[in-house]
């Protein structure tokens, strides 16, 4: 079964139908420098729009505000795609 490769459900798939749906080599490149930065950068940059949110209301900067806050959830999902690429990696067939 080495040319095989499990799926989710347990089924084998072949070889040569993983290969046929690889990523290419922009997703990879950007998925091996991605995951040289630490996890917690994405955290502390989140929370950072937040704070900063947070001063812009309250300076009277309303749209400001509203702006910068709203960069926490594209953070997030960014330190989400981080801990992904380096739990699973692009294309990879093995645990």
């Amino acid at each position: 079964m080495s040319t095989d490769t499990i799926n989710r459900t347990g089924e084998a798939r072949p070889q040569q139908e993983v290969q046929q749906h690889s990523e290419g080599i922009v997703a990879r490149t950007i998925e091996h420098q991605t995951a040289k930065l630490p996890s917690d950068i994405f955290l502390w940059a989140a929370g950072a729009s937040i704070v900063g949110s947070m001063t812009l209301k309250f300076s009277g900067r309303d749209h400001d505000a509203l702006f910068v806050g709203q960069w926490a959830p594209t953070f997030l999902l960014l330190g989400l795609y981080n801990k992904l690429v380096k739990v699973a990696g692009s294309d990879r067939t093995t645990s």
